[in-house]
């Protein structure tokens, strides 16, 4: 097999369909993989020609896409889908053998003598960060078609929520440089997670704006792509409605920004200037990545706090989060151990959390406590 595919590989090379003609025909182009040799010289032809709006609708490979996509491919895709549908059928309980904990952490309150101090800390560590921005997804619930980044984060300047998180950035970029004696000036990566429906719209209104200030090589856009629908509980992949030869597909969700991070290369790239760092040959690298959603302005108030308490607590990982009541419809921040060792700490959702306290020695489940509060915080 690999034979034939490297033998395919070789003749597609030779036909070579480029310059003027590839660009006339770009679908044309991506489905190249697809055709026979002789195929590819009838097209070269008919290109030649002046053809080219014979393969002007031509679909893009949907099947290749969705394989290259996804890690592990279809395959591994496919195998994941089945096993969470038959768990989810029989009942199985995700959390099954896991006992929830309180995790540790700092407990901040504004503007007191502790915060200012992490806050301080917090600066200074920002010059060895990069901001990590999900913004994949429309504001069709806010009955707004555009994109969510574009959305005026208060009334009274109208400044939109793009604009605001790049100028508080360049700001926090401009006070840790200073902070930090001949540290010279260093860029704070941006980096914007986007989707087909948010893409170009992203990228226009960084170049309408001027990027807001930023460099535009400081901001880096990465494009998730689309997973393929289910048909039914057996994992059948389902087919477009509207075109035959097309899988349907759905976004993805915000968890793809780790495995876009990684395909793109900017992993490789951070951890070079990482390993630098802990090596002590030069101050380059960066030690601190930061997540956070297309709408949530007032976390920039936070940020720095958060970040000093992750620097001064060497955190490997630190989850920012605010006070919740019980039983709010809304996931909280648990600490889980299993019986075999295993320890994690993550979001649960909190139609899992209640019934989990409860099937793990806590009678009355998620409660509040002396604060007033729930003690499994919301994440933010």
């Amino acid at each position: 097999m690999a034979s034939e595919v490297e033998s395919t590989a070789q003749n597609l090379s030779k036909l070579d369909i480029g310059g003027d003609s590839a660009s006339s025909a770009p679908n044309l182009q991506k489905n190249l993989s697809l055709l026979s040799p002789d195929q590819i010289e009838l097209a070269k032809m008919l290109l030649e020609m002046g053809q080219s709006h014979l393969f002007e609708h031509w679909p893009e490979p949907s099947v290749a896409l969705l394989d290259a996509s996804y890690p592990g491919g279809l395959i591994s895709y496919i195998k994941t889908a089945r096993e969470l549908l038959a768990d989810s059928k029989a009942g199985k309980n995700p959390f099954d053998g896991f006992t929830p904990s309180v995790p540790s952490g700092e407990s901040l309150t504004f503007g007191d003598d502790n915060f200012i101090q992490f806050e301080k800390a917090g600066v200074r560590e920002a010059r060895n960060a990069a901001f990590v921005l999900v913004a994949g997804g429309l504001g069709e619930r806010l009955g707004y078609n555009g994109i969510k980044v574009a959305l005026p984060r208060e009334s009274t300047t109208g400044t939109c929520f793009l604009k605001h998180y790049i100028e508080y950035i360049l700001a926090l970029q401009d006070a840790s440089c200073k902070l930090v004696e001949g540290g010279g000036q260093r860029q704070i990566p941006l980096v914007i997670m986007t989707s087909d429906d948010t893409h170009s719209c992203t990228l226009e209104l960084l170049e309408s704006n001027a990027y807001f200030g930023m460099l535009p090589s400081q901001v880096k856009l990465l494009k998730q792509e689309k997973v393929a629908c289910l048909d039914d509980n057996d994992a059948r992949l389902a087919m477009d409605p509207h075109n035959n030869y097309r899988i349907q597909t759905k976004p993805h969700g915000h968890g793809d920004i780790h495995s876009l991070l990684y395909s793109s290369g900017l992993l490789n790239i951070w951890y070079l200037t990482l390993t630098i760092f802990l090596g002590h040959q030069r101050d380059t690298g960066l030690r601190w990545v930061l997540f956070f959603q297309d709408t949530n302005g007032l976390l920039f108030k936070a940020i720095p706090a958060s970040l000093g308490v992750s620097a001064t607590k060497q955190y490997h990982v630190n989850s920012l989060a605010v006070p919740r009541k019980a039983k709010e419809a809304i996931g909280g921040i648990a600490k889980l151990n299993h019986a075999d060792g295993r320890t994690m700490v993550i979001n649960v959702e909190y139609n899992q959390l209640d019934p989990l306290l409860r099937a793990t020695g806590f009678p009355d489940g998620d409660v509040n406590c002396k604060t007033g509060y729930s003690p499994f915080s919301r994440k933010r």
